[in-house]
């Protein structure tokens, strides 16, 4: 059962990655996993949860992106800390970009996987409330300033490496390794007692 699922993530992002999310049906991801479709359901309640899957489970950027948003309070420096969450999120976000991007060519895709995201507590910005959380513990600690708007710095940090990657790929080129220390940087002064 268990590689049967296996085999299902691989054939979804290969797919995925040929056809775009829009294009990546149920059907298409069961004829290349080599199954019925009745058999993706077994293992996934719909085309959402598969694509959950495959960011979670194909992507070699999400589990250090998570490792990375984990990061102790009060460990390293702040800075220090900051510039590997962004490395990962610049990492993630440049990995992932294509995926994403397909999401938004079919408005009904969009909306179906909006809806589900919602329904399994997921989404795109547990990410900026992790981060922003982590701050709050900071705060707390007295690494950051008690007005620092918290909730806009994740977004700002994470928004430049969003941002970052979809220039990346629209201009053909490949990330920039010097680009998180770059954010923080700017972020710091913002953020210091």
């Amino acid at each position: 059962m268990a590689q049967t699922r296996e085999l299902i993530l691989d054939a979804a992002l290969r797919v995925i990655q040929e056809r775009g999310l829009a294009k990546a049906t149920t059907k298409e991801i069961a004829k290349a996993a080599g199954f019925s479709e009745a058999a993706l359901y077994k293992h996934f309640a719909d085309k959402s949860e598969i694509f959950l899957g495959v960011l979670q489970e194909r992507s070699p950027a999400f589990h250090p992106l998570h490792k990375a948003l984990a990061a102790a309070p009060g460990s390293a420096t702040l800075e220090a800390n900051l510039v590997a969450m962004a490395s990962a999120a610049l990492t993630f976000y440049h990995h992932n970009f294509p995926i994403f991007a397909s999401i938004f060519a079919e408005p009904s895709i969009f909306e179906a996987h909006r809806l589900r995201l919602r329904q399994l507590g997921a989404g795109p910005h547990k990410v900026n409330d992790t981060l922003a959380r982590y701050l709050g513990s900071e705060q707390k600690l007295g690494r950051i300033r008690a007005d620092a708007d918290l909730a806009a710095a994740a977004d700002l940090l994470l928004g430049s490496c969003f941002q970052h990657a979809f220039l990346s790929h629209f201009q053909g080129r490949g990330a920039d390794s010097q680009a998180a220390t770059r954010y923080v940087a700017m972020l710091m002064p913002a953020l210091q007692p």
